[in-house]
């Protein structure tokens, strides 16, 4: 194998490894460097990004404020096992009503217009090269939209219960937690790359397109937006699970049990298959009266359910009678 060819170089699995090993970063491990965006052969040349290394942040200090000495994540990650995270699927809930197909295929022309925006392509049949730009650029331009759905539901909801003065039953938190989760991806990944004036452009026109449309969409049919963003983090949980197997094989010399590039990306595609099953079971609720199961107390603690973790993760997400 050709080093040349690594998808990700062995300076940029060494920046992660000293990152994310860095005091105060999180159990996730996605703290990492500006300097992990090497070229992948011996050239000196920027890839994906316009902007002077010097632009990118590379570790600030805390703020030195008098009484302030840590400001720690409003929702903290949880726990998760090597064996969970390697214990994560490629799963497709097929649909079953006419929302579901109506969610469906909306995910599949965002996809197709998503793969045409970011020069993807894995089709077994056609072989080809994802490089590390290829790779980022995706990642990138995925998550800013990822964290879209979390936060116009949790604020419509919110708005929902102000005005007709009832509860919300614990929705709210799981969808904040949702959107947060998708933006400490995308710092995460920005602290590998800068997007480039193009880029910056396209994220622009692509988030107040599908901000816009999802707030309306989630007026008027919460159902068919949960299960939308459900199929969506099928396809994020594929896409990861791609990359996990590019870097496997294009990269020969990757020790195991370090935070390794390959070992963040298992951590970010086990987000996204939680994801999955937080929109497949919300989809599968009533929208207005359900509990969120996710952080709901349950009269038989010892059988599986819901809940913030993945030991019982459900990948096309919980039917209704199973907790309600």
């Amino acid at each position: 194998m050709n080093p040349s060819r690594a998808v990700f170089s062995s300076t940029i699995t060494t920046n992660i490894s000293r990152a994310a090993c860095r005091p105060g970063a999180t159990s996730l491990g996605l703290r990492t460097s500006h300097a992990l965006l090497k070229p992948i052969a011996a050239n000196t040349s920027r890839q994906f990004s316009t902007s002077r290394k010097s632009q990118l942040e590379y570790f600030p200090p805390p703020k030195n404020a008098p009484h302030i000495k840590l400001t720690p994540p409003a929702w903290p990650h949880e726990g998760v096992t090597e064996e969970q995270l390697k214990g994560i699927v490629v799963a497709h809930r097929e649909p079953r009503t006419w929302s579901d197909w109506t969610a469906y295929n909306m995910v599949r022309i965002l996809r197709w217009g998503t793969d045409l925006a970011t020069g993807y392509r894995h089709d077994p049949n056609k072989p080809y090269v994802m490089n590390e730009r290829k790779w980022l650029t995706r990642f990138i331009f995925l998550e800013t939209v990822a964290g879209v759905p979390g936060m116009a539901g949790a604020m419509i909801r919110h708005f929902h219960s102000l005005r007709r003065l009832k509860r919300d039953n614990g929705w709210i938190e799981t969808l904040l937690e949702d959107a947060y989760n998708e933006r400490m991806h995308l710092l995460t990944f920005l602290k590998m790359a800068e997007p480039g004036r193009f880029m910056k452009l396209m994220i622009l026109g692509a988030q107040g397109v599908f901000s816009n449309g999802f707030f309306l969409a989630y007026l008027i049919a919460p159902r068919i937006c949960h299960r939308f963003v459900g199929y969506l983090e099928e396809e994020a949980t594929h896409t990861y699970t791609l990359a996990i197997e590019d870097i496997a094989v294009k990269y020969w010399n990757m020790p195991e049990g370090h935070r390794t590039m390959k070992d963040l990306l298992y951590y970010v595609r086990a987000d996204e298959a939680k994801h999955r099953e937080i929109h497949h079971t919300l989809g599968n609720l009533e929208q207005k009266t359900d509990p969120n199961p996710f952080v709901s107390e349950y009269k038989d603690p010892t059988k599986p359910h819901p809940g913030k973790g993945i030991e019982h993760i459900r990948s096309t997400g919980w039917e209704r009678e199973e907790v309600i």
